[in-house]
């Protein structure tokens, strides 16, 4: 199968031939995550953990101008050691590709892919939303805005807790984003696994999740859902020990300037090196759950 604005791998096209259940996965966590070697490594283990749960990954980047739906491992590996490659929103996934530049996707521009593809679910670590402060910097991730108009169903750890989460819990209601704690009553708070906010719907299996997406779709209704799948409790660093980390970054980033798209790189580092690098560890195991959890999914849409 050929298609005129992206390429599959082997086995991303070997799957979808065979009906087989498959899950997308963004590229910036590999780009603007973590160093190398350490990157490739999670990358590969995300893989893995996919197909341990039935389906195949499908790794989004944009390769020299070429939008590709999963990768070979040859080209994750060149992935992972690529400096200065874009990150790719919304706004600039076009360019990237007609300028013939490298790019890795972010949630909204891998949701954008994946449905391009046909690829329904898509697993990540946490999305975007409203940065503390949007109030005056109107910084507010597409993310938001991607889930309200795209029909991909995107399980995340909630939003990255560097966010202001209650204004991002408010701005999804108003564009009729559904929230799906999964598995308990809380929204989860990325590193936490339960944040102070009560959760505004709850699924607790991955066939419910799998039967909404499509009800959504039957009924018409634009965009998809979120579902807010918890980390491992053994996995998690406290919400009374994240909270005063979080405040000394984001105090740091106000006195160093940093604004725009260089704040969430900046302050997922900044947390990194407060935590001592626990906070890898924590981000490495959420991301896992969510594979794991996307896989399932993406097999229970696929039987029903």
């Amino acid at each position: 199968m050929t298609h005129p604005l992206f390429t599959r791998s082997k086995a991303v096209e070997a799957a979808q031939s065979a009906g087989t259940p498959i899950v997308a996965l963004e590229s910036t966590i590999i780009t603007h995550g973590m160093p190398y070697p350490q990157n490739l490594e999670m990358a590969r283990k995300v893989e893995a953990t996919v197909r341990e749960n039935g389906a195949e990954p499908a790794t989004i980047a944009v390769l020299n101008g070429t939008l590709h739906i999963g990768l070979e491992d040859a080209q994750l590996e060149a992935l992972a050691q690529t400096k200065g490659a874009a990150k790719l929103s919304r706004a600039d996934l076009a360019v990237c590709m007609a300028s013939g530049k490298t790019g890795a996707t972010t949630v909204a521009a891998t949701m954008i892919a994946a449905h391009l593809a046909g690829i329904a679910v898509f697993a990540t670590g946490g999305i975007g939303g409203v940065h503390r402060g949007a109030e005056q910097s109107f910084d507010i991730s597409a993310d938001l805005q991607e889930l309200s108009q795209t029909p991909v169903t995107v399980i995340a750890a909630g939003a990255k807790a560097i966010l202001d989460v209650p204004k991002t819990l408010e701005v999804l209601e108003t564009l009729g984003v559904p929230v799906i704690a999964y598995g308990q009553d809380r929204i989860p708070a990325f590193w936490s696994a339960q944040s102070a906010l009560k959760a505004p719907l709850r699924m607790d299996d991955p066939a419910s999740i799998a039967r909404a997406h499509k009800m959504r779709a039957a009924l018409g209704l634009p965009g998809g859902q979120l579902i807010a799948n918890p980390i491992p409790i053994e996995a998690e660093i406290p919400r009374a020990e994240m909270d005063p980390v979080i405040a000394r970054a984001l105090q740091d980033a106000l006195e160093h300037g940093i604004t725009r798209k260089s704040v969430t790189p900046y302050l997922l580092q900044r947390v990194y090196e407060l935590t001592e690098g626990r906070s890898l560890t924590a981000n490495i195991a959420l991301v896992l759950n969510n594979a794991a959890l996307g896989a399932r999914i993406a097999c229970e849409m696929a039987q029903n």
